[in-house]
């Protein structure tokens, strides 16, 4: 395999990027370094990849860059690159999330007609169903996302598909289900309530905690990533979601029980966009791709708190 891994920088993108290394993948990553968030943390993010021999990088947007060199000997694609973020996605930051998740998706589907390509996988979002889908979600459910940002990951999502109508390139999209474990995005919930956790800050919670999630550790996102451009579906569209719907409140307990710190929580009422509830019926990747979640809640909840607090140099004392 030679993998193209774009957004190779972030959160999810380094995850994969490594394990394909550690598989024995050759791996070309790109990223742009949009300033959602700072660029040191994406920079640690690839600090140990720079150093293997089969990574290489490139600093670029996917909407400028020169997909010829690019794709040289690409037998599979891993399209990452996002604009992220549901509450960042109203008003004049719209036109980055068009830019970011749409226009280079386009782009980057151009570039791949009549390429000799196996897989495209592309990391679509729960963000697409919206309110109305019944719970636990499945892909055949109607869709009508409650956020620009939903909209603009459905939009791509629809692009994949045509493409592979029309023009045979194999795209295979998977909507995740709330994504969480070391290197998480510092605006994501989990990273926010352990940082507060373990510097003694106050803790925002938006709307009444009741809300319900289905809680993805990265590293069974990664190994779904890997089985869909083995053997997805081209045109195929799937689930992966953690297997455990749990609330708000429940994990900030378990956050105060991993930490052994006292939580100071705040509450401000619910903001546009947010989904009420979301949960996978993911019967369809584990047909398929043979994908079973195989992290606890509260593991990787460990996992990820023994990461930050390495990071803040704040020892846990659970």
């Amino acid at each position: 395999m030679k993998a193209l891994v774009t957004g190779a920088a972030g959160f999810i993108g380094s995850t994969l990027a490594t394990a394909l290394v550690d598989r024995g993948a050759e791996v070309v990553g790109i990223d742009c370094f949009t300033d959602y968030y700072a660029r040191e943390i994406k920079e640690s993010n690839l600090a140990a990849l720079r150093e293997r021999s089969s990574y290489r990088f490139v600093d670029a947007r996917l909407q400028d860059v020169d997909f010829g060199p690019l794709l040289d000997g690409v037998t599979h694609v891993f399209h990452l690159a996002a604009q992220a973020g549901v509450r960042g996605s109203w008003g004049d930051q719209f036109l980055s999330y068009t830019s970011n998740n749409v226009d280079a998706t386009q782009r980057l589907l151009e570039a791949l007609k009549g390429h000799p390509l196996t897989r495209l996988v592309y990391a679509s979002s729960s963000s697409v169903y919206g309110d109305v889908a019944t719970i636990p979600m499945q892909e055949t459910a109607y869709l009508q996302p409650l956020s620009p940002y939903g909209v603009t990951k459905l939009a791509a999502e629809h692009l994949c598909h045509l493409y592979c109508v029309n023009h045979g390139v194999p795209t295979v999209s998977l909507r995740y289900f709330t994504v969480y474990g070391p290197r998480q995005r510092p605006d994501m919930g989990f990273h926010r309530f352990i940082r507060a956790a373990l510097t003694g800050e106050p803790i925002t919670l938006f709307g009444d905690g009741e809300q319900t999630r289905d809680f993805t550790f990265v590293d069974d996102i990664v190994a779904a990533t890997i089985a869909a451009g083995e053997r997805g579906r081209p045109g195929g569209i799937y689930n992966i979601g953690g297997g455990s719907r749990v609330t708000i409140n429940q994990v900030l307990a378990m956050i105060a029980r991993v930490t052994g710190r006292p939580l100071d929580i705040r509450r401000l009422p619910a903001e546009k966009g947010d989904m009420r509830d979301t949960f996978a019926d993911s019967s369809r990747a584990q047909a398929d791709l043979g994908f079973s979640p195989s992290h606890s809640l509260e593991d990787g909840l460990k996992a990820e708190c023994q990461w930050l607090a390495a990071l803040l140099g704040r020892p846990l004392t659970a």
